[in-house]
């Protein structure tokens, strides 16, 4: 019976979250067009809450979001769905950017209009490629940028949070910037990676602590990953 619920909803919303995805992404590269970086999220925030809203999803929030101003921070997630870019993207209150596998930009539309927000593309088979990006990356952190970064690499299959890759954490220890874990509850379920249906519910952001550089800096990458993971934990299994 679930199942064929989840196969109505998904009938209904998929046409719906299309629509809008047709219609908002040329208004937001137009927005982006004449206006600063710095102001994007006045678009954005109410643009990825309508995502979710006509993918059928309710957004709920625990805890603090960071101060603004002691930024920039790489703020770290678990990766359960294609939610969680647009769940952080409402939360967030100042401009963030994020990597995005470079396969995503031949995509249409998404990839245009990722290119010109500022994601920074990064080809996972290519390590010379890989390095030049998170160079990239570790450039628009010293001039302030704060950045979106699943460090699983990708989304879960079972639910279950995997093993998160040293990379993110080289580049945190690199530019000693704040570190702000977050726990997605609820977007797996909305969209499993290896099912095309969806399914109506509520995803709780749970923003944890933030992890300044005085607190890591003594710490390995390995150490500061393990770290980290166990904060993503911590978060996601708290109810």
């Amino acid at each position: 019976m679930a199942g064929i619920y989840k196969t109505i909803a998904s009938l209904i919303l998929w046409p719906l979250w299309l629509v809008y995805f047709v219609f908002v992404m040329p208004l937001f590269y137009l927005y982006m067009t004449f206006t600063p970086q710095k102001y994007y999220h006045y678009f954005t925030r109410p643009m990825c809450w309508l995502f979710c809203l006509s993918g059928g999803q309710l957004l709920k929030l625990k805890g603090q979001l960071p101060p603004i101003n002691n930024g920039p921070y790489i703020y770290m997630i678990n990766h359960g769905s294609l939610f969680d870019l647009f769940v952080i993207g409402f939360y967030i209150k100042h401009y963030i950017t994020a990597i995005g596998a470079v396969e995503e930009f031949r995509w249409p539309i998404w990839g245009t209009v990722g290119d010109k927000y500022g994601i920074v593309p990064i080809e996972r088979s290519n390590i010379n490629n890989a390095v030049h990006s998170l160079n990239n990356v570790e450039k628009a952190i010293r001039e302030g940028i704060s950045f979106l970064i699943a460090p699983e690499g990708t989304r879960t299959r079972t639910g279950e949070l995997n093993k998160f890759k040293k990379g993110p954490f080289h580049l945190s220890k690199n530019t000693a910037v704040s570190i702000v874990p977050i726990g997605i509850i609820g977007a797996f379920e909305a969209k499993k990676k290896n099912d095309w249906r969806l399914k109506p519910g509520i995803i709780t952001t749970c923003f944890g602590e933030v992890i300044t550089y005085n607190e890591y800096n003594h710490m390995s990458v390995e150490e500061l990953r393990d770290y980290v993971r166990m904060k993503v934990k911590e978060l996601i299994t708290e109810q």
